[in-house]
């Protein structure tokens, strides 16, 4: 199958400004790519493709004084299926992990793991070890939080998401993330773009997500705390420790964000003849539930009677 993907970024800056962003397909499925234009800029600026120390892919630039308008669309080869599920995967002990898997252990900007030892372990150290404990700590994440865009917040971490029980993906991903990391599982925080492809149409559509990945027998495998059902159409961006690792932009210096828009769904054919998909919802003017405000509220409520 045919997915269409990208997205528009307007920012201003007061001064000429330097700027990452960490928006680029993976190495991986560079390959699947059938058709893309861009990034292309608006002035247009000079733009160098990077890695950083997790692999992942970047573009830097320098982000001129004004306005400025960065778009991309591409055409993706799809095998169609969902993510897949190992059930008889098992975890590997500490010892026998590989290297590069050791970092993916220990806490991080928004993964307190020292702060859930206990908890972890109480909750979830009768489950079987490996993919079965995995699945039950997404289980437990998709229960306890309460999604909506209107208490989005950067600086929200695991534990204040387990305390508040609200959050966006991001807050899903780091809270999963923490726990696998205080039962001695490798967790890695991930994002990219993801569509309602294959499921029913969601009435709060963001097509840039994040989940994470933990390595069990057999390598890396995804899941996601927040939507908790193996998804179709998931084209990863980047990895890293947390969102911290691995922000959508990155400028050293002040700017406003004016645009963002995001859009993935499928696509009949690569030729990209049509005008893409318009996004309706935008990280700038999120939709918002007055149902999810309200859950939020009852429970504020409760906890303090």
């Amino acid at each position: 199958m045919f997915i269409r993907f990208g997205y528009e970024i307007g920012i201003r800056c007061a001064q000429p400004t330097p700027m990452m962003t960490f928006l680029s397909v993976e190495q991986a499925r560079r390959k699947d790519i059938v058709r893309e234009t861009g990034p292309i800029s608006d002035p247009v600026v000079k733009m160098d493709e990077i890695t950083d120390s997790f692999g992942n892919s970047c573009i830097r630039m320098l982000v001129p004084e004004g306005d400025m308008r960065l778009t991309y669309d591409a055409v993706i080869m799809d095998d169609g299926r969902p993510d897949p599920v190992i059930s008889q995967a098992g975890i590997i002990p500490v010892e026998k992990l590989p290297a590069e898997c050791l970092p993916y252990l220990s806490g991080s900007r928004y993964c307190e793991t020292d702060r859930f030892g206990e908890l972890a372990w109480r909750l979830f150290g009768g489950i079987e070890p490996g993919w079965a404990r995995v699945q039950a700590i997404c289980d437990y994440v998709h229960d306890r939080l309460t999604f909506s865009y209107g208490y989005a917040s950067a600086f929200r971490t695991a534990v204040q998401a387990h305390e508040e029980r609200v959050g966006v993906c991001r807050d899903y991903a780091h809270l999963a993330v923490t726990f696998c990391r205080a039962l001695n599982i490798p967790a890695r925080y991930a994002n990219g773009y993801m569509g309602d492809i294959g499921v029913l149409a969601d009435p709060a559509p963001m097509d840039f997500n994040a989940w994470f990945e933990v390595y069990l027998e057999g390598g890396w495998y995804i899941f996601d705390a927040r939507h908790n059902i193996p998804r179709i159409g998931r084209i990863t961006v980047a990895r890293g420790r947390d969102a911290a690792d691995i922000p959508l932009i990155q400028t050293f210096g002040i700017h406003d964000l004016t645009t963002f828009k995001v859009w993935t769904y499928p696509e009949e054919n690569a030729a990209m003849t049509r005008p893409h998909a318009k996004a309706e919802v935008t990280l700038i003017s999120p939709w918002f539930s007055e149902r999810w405000s309200r859950l939020v509220r009852e429970r504020e409520y409760n906890r303090e009677h």
